[in-house]
């Protein structure tokens, strides 16, 4: 089945949607700028209410060694999603000094964007594909917007994936039978004021994806293991 990611969970009960639904992993946003920010300590107060459950994934945008030392010394994190400017050489640095699985997120609008996958696919364990921001948008992921889906469809992307942009309960199965993702992400359109998780859509998009194909058995434990990516 498709593999769900949850992302910009910040309360309690976004948070116990996502573990009832069945989600494979559950995103803390730690970019103050974001209506979805939480602390450290509201992460980590959130994650224990759950013993299990999704992997516990981290977004940073650009982060500096102290802000991931110190969300990793409060909060379990399974994966380091690096959303911002991140270079090849510092995702693999983070992965090195963290000792973390990190997964990539790449902005796609053109074709042009997917080369970006060559130089990435030797140092992270995982890509998340988003649109690119719209232009005059505040933020790097989170906005509500899709790319053209065909720019995927078919490719042989370098490392397991999640499909991000736009999604919602009511488009997700389409945008799995287009792109063949084997996972995707969601953030916008399971909530129903921003930033705030509607627990019914949590619940409606998890099911809608996981009824759509995905990924092999075997591609499944490969992509969902918290550990890293053989090399």
């Amino acid at each position: 089945m498709t593999l769900v990611k949850i992302c910009g969970v910040k309360d309690a009960a976004g948070f116990d949607a996502t573990v009832a639904a069945g989600a494979d992993f559950v995103g803390f946003v730690f970019y103050p700028p974001s209506p979805r920010a939480v602390t450290p300590d509201a992460a980590a107060a959130l994650s224990a209410r759950a013993a299990g459950g999704p992997k516990r994934v981290g977004l940073f945008v650009d982060p500096t060694d102290a802000l991931l030392a110190a969300v990793l010394a409060a909060v379990p994190l399974d994966l380091v999603q690096l959303h911002g400017e991140e270079t090849p050489a510092r995702a693999a640095e983070v992965r090195a000094r963290f000792g973390r699985p990190v997964m990539k997120a790449l902005g796609i609008a053109v074709p042009a964007d997917l080369a970006l996958l060559e130089a990435y696919a030797p140092v992270v364990d995982r890509f998340l594909l988003d649109a690119k921001p719209p232009p005059g948008a505040s933020l790097p992921g989170g906005n509500a917007a899709a790319f053209d889906w065909r720019l995927v469809a078919g490719r042989a992307i370098p490392r397991p994936w999640l499909l991000a942009g736009g999604l919602t309960p009511e488009t997700v199965r389409d945008a799995v039978r287009q792109t063949g993702a084997p996972g995707v992400d969601v953030s916008s359109g399971v909530e129903r004021a921003r930033g705030v998780k509607d627990p019914d859509r949590i619940a409606a998009f998890v099911s809608a994806a996981k009824a759509e194909g995905g990924v092999s058995k075997g591609g499944v434990a490969a992509f969902a293991r918290s550990g890293a990516e053989p090399r």
